[in-house]
C-alpha cells in the first residue's frame, strides 16, 4: 500500500505492507486526511535524527475494512477519528490534563494518516472513533479531530456548552483554518465571537462566515491561534483587565513572550490548550453530525501522490486548508 514518509526532509510516497490486525481493533481504509498545521511544523523542524519517528497525518476519515472488537462498529462503517487517548488513571488524567498523560502521548494510529490503510486499537475505537453523518462530505468529516482541539480550548477558557455564555466576548487572533474553526466552536458555545488577522483575505473570509472585528472593543477572552509572537502584543492590547489569553499555537521566536509585569498588575490569566480529551472528540462529533458547526467548502483537495505540493501550497499560503484524498 502507499504511505507518506518524511525522508531527508522531503515527503516521499513509499510502499508498505498493509497493517495486520493482530489484536483487538480495526483496519481502516483511509478515504482522506486533512493536513494539520502541526504536520507543517513537524516537516519544517525535522532533522535526520528525528524524522524517522515523525508520523504525518491524523485528521482521518475512512471506512472500516477489518474489525475485531467488542464495540458496536462493524465492517463498512464510515468513521472519523482522533489519534491519541489517555489512560484515565494517572495523576495527569485525575487532574483532567489528559493530553499530558504518557499513554496519550505514546498512543497513535499506524503507520500514518497519509496511508491507504491504518490500524487502530481497541482504545481508539472506544475513545476516539465516531461514525459520521453520511450527509457530510468526506472533507467535512475529517474536521472531527481539529474541531475537537478547538472545543478543548474553549472549555479550558471556562465555557461550558450547557451554560448561557452570551454575556461573554472572545477574540480569536489568527484566522487560518484553525482560527476560523475556533470562531465556529465559540459560536456553538454561544460566546460572542470576533476574529482578527493581518491578512485582508482571511478577514474577508471570516466576515463572510459572520465574524467581525471591533478595534474599539476589549474582549473577555483572547484565543491566540497565530504562530507569531507579534500576536501576543495584539492580545495584550485587546484583552480586558482580569481577562484570559488562551495560547493555542507555537511560535518561532519563543523568547519574545508575555510581559511578567503586565500579567501581574492586570491580573491576566494565561492558559494553554494543546490537544483534546475524549469528551471533546465526542462533542466534536455531535457538532459536525448535527451540523451545529458548518465546515463546508474550507478545504482544497489533493491526491496522496501530490501531498508534497499540498505542503508547499500550505507553506506559501496559496490555500486555506488541504485535504488529501487517498
Amino acid at each position: 500500500m502507499k504511505s507518506a514518509k518524511l525522508i531527508n526532509g522531503k515527503i516521499e510516497i513509499i510502499n508498505l505492507d498493509k497493517p495486520i490486525l493482530d489484536k483487538k481493533g480495526a483496519i481502516i481504509k483511509v478515504l482522506g486526511c486533512g493536513l494539520c498545521g502541526s504536520d507543517l511544523v513537524k516537516i519544517k523542524h525535522a532533522t535526520k535524527e528525528n524524522e524517522k519517528n515523525i508520523v504525518l497525518g491524523h485528521e482521518v476519515v475512512g471506512i472500516i475494512d477489518e474489525i475485531d472488537s467488542v464495540s458496536d462498529f462493524k465492517k463498512g462503517d464510515i468513521v472519523a477519528l482522533g489519534h491519541h487517548y489517555p489512560c484515565f488513571n494517572c495523576e495527569y488524567c485525575k487532574n483532567k490534563s489528559y493530553s499530558m498523560c504518557r499513554t496519550f502521548k505514546n498512543s497513535n494510529i499506524f503507520p500514518s494518516g497519509f496511508s491507504e490503510f491504518i490500524k487502530v486499537d481497541e482504545n481508539h475505537l472506544k475513545y476516539t472513533v465516531y461514525k459520521m453523518n453520511n450527509e457530510l462530505k468526506n472533507d467535512e468529516k475529517a474536521f472531527l479531530e481539529p474541531l475537537s482541539c478547538c472545543i478543548r480550548a474553549v472549555r479550558r477558557a471556562g465555557f461550558d456548552f450547557d451554560n448561557d455564555n452570551s454575556n461573554f466576548s472572545a477574540l480569536t487572533i489568527g484566522l487560518g483554518s484553525i482560527g476560523l474553526l475556533m470562531l465556529k466552536a465559540l459560536k456553538a458555545f454561544k460566546v460572542n465571537a470576533f476574529g482578527f488577522d493581518i491578512s485582508s483575505n482571511r478577514m474577508e473570509k471570516a466576515i463572510k462566515a459572520g465574524f467581525s472585528f471591533d478595534k474599539n472593543k476589549k474582549y473577555d477572552t483572547i484565543f491566540l491561534t497565530a504562530g507569531n509572537s507579534k500576536a501576543i502584543e495584539t492580545a495584550l492590547k485587546y484583552v480586558i483587565d482580569g481577562g484570559k489569553i488562551i495560547v493555542f499555537s507555537s511560535v518561532e521566536d519563543d523568547l519574545k513572550g508575555f510581559s511578567n509585569n503586565e500579567i501581574y498588575y492586570r491580573e491576566l490569566s494565561i492558559i494553554s490548550s494543546y490537544s483534546p480529551s475524549p469528551y471533546d472528540i465526542e462533542l466534536s462529533a455531535k457538532f459536525l453530525n448535527e451540523k451545529i458547526v458548518n465546515v463546508e467548502n474550507l478545504s482544497s483537495h489533493y491526491t496522496l501522490d501530490n501531498l508534497a505540493k499540498a505542503v508547499d501550497d500550505s507553506f506559501n499560503n496559496k490555500i486555506f486548508k488541504a485535504y488529501i484524498e487517498v
